[in-house]
C-alpha cells in the first residue's frame, strides 16, 4: 500500500509543478522554485546570434607572445645570455640562429623550461624552431571557444537578461539566444569587446613631433585615446600589470560626483600593482583597455591596497558596461557577428497558439481511441496520458529547461509512445484471458510480460535523444530535451501509476474487462 501512495504522490507532485505553468495567474501560490516554463526564442520572440571566434587573430597574439617569452627567455642575464641572431616569427613559427652550436641544447632547455609542453622546440644545427602542433592549435581553439562562452554569459547575466541560451555550434561558433530581446545592439556592443586591459607606463621622452610622424622608438607604440581617437600617447610596450589580476570592478562616483570604475586586484596583482606605484611616483601610467587608453594619471603616492579607480570622461552606463567587461573578464580571442535574426513576439504568440490547437486536437483524437477500443480501462489510460503530459511540463519547468517549438514537437512525440506503451500491457491482458486465466492474474501477467519491451522501446529512444542532445545544437537539443524527459515519465505513468489505477478499479475481484469478450 505504501508503495502505491508513493507512486500517487508522485504523480500528483509532477502535475501540481505543471500548473503555474498551465495557469500563470496561479504562480504567485505556490514556492520561488516553481515556475513557469521558459519559452525559446522561436516561442517568446526575441533575438539570435551566431558568433565566431576568430582564432586566426588569436594565433596571431599567441605566436607574437611566444616571440616576446623566446627573446625574454635568451637574454636572461640570471641565467647567462645566449648569443643569437636572425630572430623571426613567420606565419606562426617562431626561429633564431644560435651563434655558437655549443649553446644549441643549452637554449632549447632553457626554452623548455619556460614554455613547457605548449610550443614544439626543434632544431636542424644551429637554427632552433618553435611552433604550435595540429593537436596544440586544436586545444587552443577548444580552450578559446569554452573560456569564451563562459565570459559571455557572464556579461549577458550581468545585464540582468533573462533565460538567456549560450551554447557551442561548430567547433568555433558561439549560438546566442535571448528570448524577450527584440534589440540587441547594446548586447552585442558589449559581448563584441575583447575587454583586454593592461596598464603601461608614459614614455615621457617622446616628442609630439615624434607622434604625428609615427615613428616610434623601440621598446615603445602610440596609442589613441578612448574618448579622443585622433590623439595619441607614447607607452612603453612593457605590460607592467595585466587585466587578468583584476578581482572586482564597480561603477561609482568620484569626489566630483563624475561616474568613475572602481577595481580591486588580487594578491600578486595587488603587489605588481604596488611595486608600480612605488618606484614610479610623479610619473604617468596608461590604462589601456583594447589597444585605446582609458586615461593616463600621474602617480601622487603609492598606492598599497591593491584598489584604483579609473576615469575616462564616460557617462555612468559607460561606467556600468565597463566595469561588466572588467569583472567577467577578457576575451581570450575576437568574436565576430556572422548571422543576426530577430523573431516578433507576436510571431511567437501565433506559434504557441497553434502549437496549443495541434496538441489539444491530437490528444483528443487520441483520447477518443483509446476509450473506443479498450473501455474502461481506456478511460483510465487517457489519465494516465493526460498526467503524463501534466508531468513532462512539470519537470521541465523545475529543471529550467526551455520550451521551444521542437520541444512542443518532442512532447507530442513522447504522447504518442505513452499510447503505445499503454496499449502494449492492454494487449497481452487480452491474450491472458483468452488463455482462460483469470481478470487479476491476467492484469498481472499481462503487465509482467510487457514490461520488458516497454522498457526496450521507451530507452532506446532515450538513448537516440541523449545523442541528439549531446550532438545537436539550437532547436535539436530543446526536442531532445523533452524527449529525454518524456521517456522517464512515460516509464514512471504507463509501468507504475496505470498499474496503481487498475488495481485500485479491480478491487481484488475477478471484474470483467469491457474490452475483451470472455
Amino acid at each position: 500500500m505504501f508503495k502505491k501512495l508513493a507512486i500517487i504522490f508522485i504523480a500528483v507532485f509532477g502535475v501540481l509543478l505543471a500548473v503555474p505553468t498551465m495557469v500563470p495567474s496561479a504562480a504567485r501560490y505556490f514556492p520561488s522554485w516553481v515556475r513557469p516554463i521558459p519559452l525559446g526564442l522561436d516561442l517568446k520572440g526575441g533575438a539570435q546570434l551566431l558568433l565566431e571566434v576568430d582564432t586566426k587573430t588569436m594565433f596571431q597574439e599567441k605566436s607574437a607572445q611566444l616571440y616576446e617569452e623566446t627573446r625574454a627567455a635568451l637574454i636572461d642575464r640570471d641565467k647567462g645570455v645566449v648569443r643569437y641572431s636572425n630572430l623571426r616569427n613567420i606565419d606562426g613559427t617562431v626561429s633564431f640562429v644560435v651563434r655558437d652550436s655549443d649553446d644549441v641544447s643549452r637554449a632549447k632547455g632553457r626554452l623548455k623550461s619556460v614554455l613547457g609542453n605548449t610550443v614544439d622546440i626543434e632544431s636542424d644545427g644551429r637554427t632552433v624552431t618553435l611552433s604550435y602542433s595540429e593537436k596544440q592549435r586544436d586545444e587552443m581553439v577548444s580552450d578559446a571557444l569554452s573560456r569564451s562562452i563562459e565570459i559571455v554569459r557572464r556579461r549577458i547575466d550581468a545585464l540582468g537578461t533573462k533565460e538567456p541560451s549560450i551554447q557551442s555550434q561548430g567547433g568555433k561558433y558561439i549560438l546566442i539566444q535571448l528570448p524577450g530581446v527584440d534589440n540587441p545592439e547594446h548586447i552585442k556592443e558589449l559581448i563584441g569587446q575583447t575587454a583586454k586591459m593592461t596598464f603601461h607606463l608614459v614614455n615621457e621622452g617622446v616628442s609630439p613631433t615624434q607622434i604625428e610622424t609615427g615613428r616610434a622608438p623601440a621598446g615603445t607604440e602610440f596609442l589613441p585615446y578612448m574618448d579622443a581617437p585622433d590623439q595619441r600617447i607614447a607607452v612603453y610596450n612593457r605590460v607592467e600589470v595585466s587585466g587578468e589580476s583584476l578581482k572586482d570592478s564597480q561603477a561609482d562616483f568620484d569626489q566630483n560626483n563624475m561616474p568613475v570604475v572602481t577595481t580591486s586586484f588580487d594578491a600578486a596583482g595587488a603587489r605588481r600593482f604596488a611595486k608600480l606605484t612605488t618606484e614610479h611616483v610623479g610619473e604617468r601610467f596608461a590604462i589601456v583597455l583594447d589597444g585605446k587608453v582609458l586615461s593616463a594619471p600621474t602617480i601622487r603616492e603609492p598606492i598599497p591596497g591593491g584598489r584604483g579607480q579609473i576615469s575616462g570622461g564616460f557617462n555612468l552606463q559607460g561606467a556600468k558596461d565597463l566595469a561588466v567587461l572588467l569583472r567577467s573578464g577578457a576575451l581570450p580571442a575576437p568574436l565576430s557577428v556572422i548571422e543576426e535574426r530577430t523573431v516578433g513576439a507576436g510571431l511567437g504568440a501565433d506559434t504557441i497558439a497553434a502549437g496549443k490547437i495541434g496538441s489539444a486536437v491530437g490528444v483528443l483524437f487520441v483520447m477518443i481511441f483509446m476509450i473506443v477500443f479498450y473501455r474502461r480501462f481506456g478511460v483510465i489510460a487517457d489519465i494516465v496520458l493526460l498526467v503524463n503530459l501534466a508531468m513532462i511540463i512539470g519537470v521541465s519547468a523545475l529543471f529550467g529547461a526551455t520550451l521551444t517549438l521542437p520541444g512542443i514537437a518532442g512532447i507530442v512525440l513522447t504522447l504518442g509512445m505513452a499510447v503505445d506503451a499503454n496499449i502494449l500491457p492492454f494487449e497481452r491482458i487480452r491474450d491472458e484471458v483468452r488463455a482462460g486465466s483469470p481478470t487479476l492474474r491476467a492484469v498481472d501477467n499481462g503487465f509482467h510480460r510487457s514490461t520488458k519491451t516497454v522498457m526496450d522501446g521507451n530507452l532506446t529512444n532515450l538513448i537516440c535523444s541523449l545523442i541528439l542532445f549531446q550532438f545537436g545544437a539550437g532547436p535539436i537539443r530543446g526536442f531532445a530535451v523533452t524527449l529525454s524527459i518524456g521517456v522517464a515519465t512515460t516509464l514512471f505513468t504507463c509501468l507504475l501509476l496505470s498499474r496503481v489505477l487498475i488495481d485500485f478499479y479491480m478491487d481484488g475481484r475477478n471484474k470483467k474487462i469491457g474490452f475483451i469478450k470472455e
